[in-house]
C-alpha cells in the first residue's frame, strides 16, 4: 500500500503560494489539498475557483479539493473546471449524494466522500461501492491548526472494516491535526492520503517537514494489524 502526502495550502504563505507548492513537491508531496469554506457550512471563508486555478498553474502534482460549502453541486464543474482532480463533499450537507458524486466523476474528477468527526461511519453504507475515497476529518472543519481528536484512529478502523465489507476499493484519507507525532498511528489504522497544514507550511523548511513526514508515517505501514 502506497502512502500520499497531501499538504494543506490552507497553512501556507499565500503571498508565496508558488514558493510553498514548490518546496511540498521538491519534499515529495504527492498532492495538493486545497480547502474551499463557504462561511455557512463552516464558520471561515476561503478560496473558490480562481485560486484554485492559480493553485494548478503553481503546481506539477494533481489538486486534491474538498468542499466545504453547502451547494457543492453548483460549483464542482467549475472546480474540476479550475485544475480540481480529485473533490470531495460533506456527506452531512448534500442531499443526494449518489448524484453529486456520479456529477463529480462525469466533470473527469475522482470523487470521495468526507465524515465530520460526530458524523458515523455508517453513513457511508450505501455509497461505499461509488467512492474513489473517503476523508475522515480528525478535527472539527473551517480552521487549520486545530488538535487531533483521538477518536478518529478507531473511526479509520472502522471505515476500513466498512469498505472491505462492501466491496469497495477506495482510499482512506485523513485530514486534522496531522503531525510527526500522529501520522505513524493514523496509517496503522488504515489511512492512506495524509492531510497535513500547519506540520509542513509552519515549518522553516517545508521541503525537509514535508520529507520527514512520509519518513514519519511509513512506520505505520509495519504496525501488526493494519486497518
Amino acid at each position: 500500500m502506497s502512502l500520499r502526502i497531501a499538504p494543506s495550502i490552507l497553512s501556507a504563505d499565500f503571498t508565496a503560494l508558488g514558493v510553498a507548492i514548490a518546496a511540498a513537491e521538491r519534499g515529495g508531496a504527492d498532492l495538493i489539498h486545497v480547502d474551499v469554506m463557504d462561511g455557512h457550512f463552516v464558520p471561515n471563508i476561503t478560496m473558490g475557483p480562481p485560486f484554485v486555478a492559480a493553485a494548478k498553474r503553481a503546481a506539477t502534482i494533481p489538486l486534491d479539493v474538498h468542499l466545504m460549502i453547502t451547494e457543492p453541486d453548483r460549483y464542482i464543474p467549475a472546480f474540476v473546471a479550475a485544475g480540481a482532480a480529485m473533490v470531495s463533499v460533506h456527506v452531512e450537507v448534500v442531499p443526494h449524494l449518489h448524484r453529486t458524486i456520479a456529477h463529480i466523476k462525469e466533470q473527469g474528477a475522482q470523487a470521495g466522500a468526507v465524515l465530520n468527526p460526530s458524523t458515523p461511519v455508517s453513513a457511508l453504507e450505501e455509497i461505499a461501492p461509488d467512492l474513489d475515497f473517503v476523508l475522515v476529518m480528525s478535527v472539527d472543519p473551517g480552521f487549520g491548526g486545530q488538535r487531533f481528536i483521538e477518536q478518529s484512529e478507531a473511526k479509520l478502523r472502522r471505515v476500513r472494516q466498512l469498505l472491505d465489507r462492501t466491496g469497495s476499493r477506495a482510499a482512506i484519507e485523513i485530514d486534522g491535526g496531522i503531525d510527526h507525532g500522529n501520522v505513524a498511528r493514523v496509517v496503522a489504522a488504515g489511512a492512506e492520503i495524509l492531510v497535513a497544514g500547519s506540520a509542513i507550511f509552519h515549518s522553516p523548511d517545508v521541503e525537509r517537514a514535508t520529507r520527514d513526514l512520509r519518513t514519519a508515517a511509513q512506520a505505520g505501514l509495519a504496525a501488526p494489524g493494519r486497518g
